[in-house]
């Protein structure tokens, strides 16, 4: 298994007690990712998205919070 360096950047409650945890992982070749994780109860879904894919998926995030509300 490949070693990983995590580096813990933010913690959120979401709703329906959801929890969004954002981590910078490093792994041993020193490819660095944005590890996204959702806990849900029991369930966690793991996401590591490279800098393009962060700043696009961020930019429509913001984007979508920043319209007016219906």
């Amino acid at each position: 298994m490949t070693d990983v360096a995590r580096k813990p950047l933010e913690t959120f409650a979401a709703p329906y007690r959801r929890e969004v945890r954002l981590e910078e992982v490093t792994f041993d070749g020193g490819m660095e990712l944005l590890r996204v994780i959702v806990r849900e109860g029991h369930r966690i879904t793991q996401l590591d998205l490279d800098r393009d894919t962060a700043r696009a998926w961020g930019a429509a995030m913001v984007a979508w919070a920043e319209r007016p509300e219906a």
